[in-house]
């Protein structure tokens, strides 16, 4: 659960905007993350980490869920 990690950990207000703006404003509001920009359905690890953000886009590399951290 991404309550677990300090800081701020869900931007909402980010769903449908371009990954690489997301992933700026990201790691600007909340420095102990590394945002990934990954395309929506690529396999990925099932471990939790408080370090990362995972923000998935679709072909457009438009943000097409809300990222959190984990």
């Amino acid at each position: 659960m991404s309550s677990e990690c300090p800081g701020k950990n869900a931007w909402p207000e980010l769903v449908g905007t371009n990954g690489d703006y997301a992933a700026a404003v990201i790691e600007r509001e909340n420095r102990r993350v590394d945002a990934i920009v990954i395309l929506d359905g690529t396999p990925v690890t099932a471990d939790f980490r408080c370090d990362r953000v995972r923000v998935r886009v679709d072909r457009n590399r438009m943000v097409v869920k809300v990222p959190t951290a984990g």
